[in-house]
């Protein structure tokens, strides 16, 4: 009879927990469809391998009427790379931000952003990131030191550019398509000996005396992983 009492307490429990809802995290399931995701940034960074990204990824979601959308499901990927979080609901003006991590191999990686699309399946978008081994990664300390004032376009208010002032402008060292058609010896000669050397802008010092073989060298390196669009030769190896 004691155990009877006992069978029907334990059935009536288990009917009792069945009939409660059951709880359901529900941050990271859609609630809407996008017709559209675009970078808003963090593409085209370039860091050491291994490491995090200097800025996040910011990707946004629009509707069919091409308006931020808040509430859509995205998701990020990429070989090699890790994502703080990997997937996340777009806020109210339909962004998400990620935080990325590089792999552990020098080259070119891909960030493919997707969300969910009204009718089913899915959109996406891409961004390019760039991690550096050693050498290039000294030669963007080389360019920072004695090249950036120049070469780069945009001024800081750490760094002021000098690229307004000079004629004709310099190359960015990013200029795949000027920059990608000339030969490493080139390159190096127009560093070491300066742009005359080549026949190039005379306002191009030389640095022969200033930077070490191997700094220039490094500097050239620097060169052809940043260049956009990428610099392609045999041997070199890309990760997808």
């Amino acid at each position: 009879m004691k155990c009877l009492r006992l069978h029907s307490l334990c059935v009536l429990l288990l009917v009792a927990g069945c009939s409660k809802p059951a709880s359901t995290d529900h941050s990271a399931a859609p609630n809407h469809y996008a017709s559209q995701i675009v970078e808003v940034s963090g593409g085209k960074q370039v860091s050491g391998v291994g490491s995090l990204l200097p800025d996040p990824v910011v990707v946004q979601v629009n509707g069919a009427d091409r308006n931020a959308l808040a509430g859509a499901a995205v998701r990020f990927r990429g070989e090699g790379l890790k994502f703080s979080p990997q997937q996340a609901i777009s806020d109210s003006s339909g962004q998400v931000t990620t935080a990325v991590r590089l792999g552990s191999t020098p080259g070119e990686y891909q960030i493919v952003a997707e969300t969910h699309k009204s009718g089913g399946g899915s959109i996406e978008v891409n961004l390019r990131e760039t991690a550096l081994g050693y050498e290039q990664k000294l030669g963007k300390e080389m360019n920072e030191k004695y090249c950036i004032r120049c070469h780069d376009p945009e001024s800081t208010t750490e760094r002021v550019s000098n690229f307004d002032n000079l004629s004709p402008k310099p190359h960015p060292f990013n200029d795949g398509a000027t920059l990608n058609s000339l030969r490493d010896s080139d390159l190096t000669n127009i560093i070491n000996r300066g742009g005359a050397a080549l026949g190039k802008s005379a306002q191009m010092p030389a640095f022969g005396k200033t930077l070490k073989a191997a700094e220039i060298k490094a500097v050239v390196a620097y060169i052809r992983a940043v260049a956009d669009p990428p610099y392609q030769t045999s041997g070199m190896k890309y990760v997808k």
